[in-house]
């Protein structure tokens, strides 16, 4: 049996804040303390580290930058469901059918482009591959990629699977739930899998977005970044929005979760409605 690490002190706290925020601008504050003691209590009982602090030396000294990776795992909070603010996924089936409907648009357009920028266990790419399969449906000729990414190896591995248990596809709209899921067993399990049409348009992959300058070629027609934001401060915020919107296509749309707002930073976007806004 692993032995019980000692308790986590304010100053070991604040070293643990300090470099979560470094790497990944999440801003824990003062009233973490017991869940990143939670946290983080497993990954110091599995290494045998005497202490919290010997821990929080060995990430420091680690140069494979492994050990911090999963630092970030554990300490990321990763709660989402199919679907989930349902409202986003209706203005995204309008605004794209309004898109594909006009020629001119598509005529400049090769490629629909979309990032759902911190996808946890990928319940919101797949949602959102179910829209842009749907819209292929109708719409022969047009492509569709959808990027996805998270800080969180761990998530990004229960992502890519694409299976979801039977009780948690209630919150998916009949529609897609009888054209993009098949049941399936998964080690005597009964669990609904995203067909390979819908996983396909989706790539997945490890990204920080505290990386000072985003490496993408192509612009964004589409950007979902909800309910990370809530877990920065407001200049983290403000660098984070202008440069997601210096990869948003003219007229691109960059959606945030319905507890987030943009009100109170200076960013060069249009207000649509509530949680919704346009690149001019």
């Amino acid at each position: 049996m692993l032995a019980e690490p000692k308790e986590l002190s304010k100053s070991e706290y604040d070293l643990f804040r300090e470099l979560v925020y470094k790497h990944s601008g999440i801003n824990l504050g003062e009233h973490k303390m017991q869940l990143v003691r939670a946290r983080l209590g497993k990954r110091v009982r599995e290494g045998q580290f005497g202490s919290f602090r010997e821990y929080y030396e060995f990430v420091e000294k680690d140069s494979s930058g492994e050990e911090l990776c999963k630092l970030l795992d554990a300490i990321s909070t990763n709660t989402t469901h199919l679907f989930r603010e349902i409202r986003h996924f209706v203005f995204l089936t309008e605004l794209l059918n309004r898109w594909a409907e006009d020629a001119s648009w598509r005529n400049r357009c090769n490629c629909l482009r979309i990032w759902s920028a911190a996808c946890s266990s990928g319940e919101e790419p797949h949602s959102l591959a179910m829209v842009v399969y749907g819209l292929l449906q109708r719409f022969k000729g047009l492509e569709a990629k959808i990027l996805a990414t998270d800080l969180s190896t761990r998530m990004l591995s229960k992502a890519m699977l694409g299976q979801y248990e039977l009780h948690r596809v209630g919150t998916i709209p009949p529609e897609y739930r009888n054209k993009c899921l098949r049941k399936a067993s998964v080690e005597g399990n009964q669990v609904y899998q995203v067909i390979p049409e819908v996983r396909r348009l989706i790539t997945f992959s490890r990204f920080n977005l505290m990386t000072p300058t985003f490496p993408f070629k192509h612009g964004f027609h589409v950007i979902f970044c909800r309910n990370v934001m809530i877990y920065f401060d407001k200049q983290t915020q403000e660098a984070l929005v202008n440069k997601m919107a210096s990869h948003l296509k003219s007229g691109g749309h960059l959606m945030i979760g319905h507890s987030e707002s943009l009100n109170s930073i200076q960013h060069p976007l249009n207000y649509v409605e509530p949680t919704v806004y346009r690149r001019a």
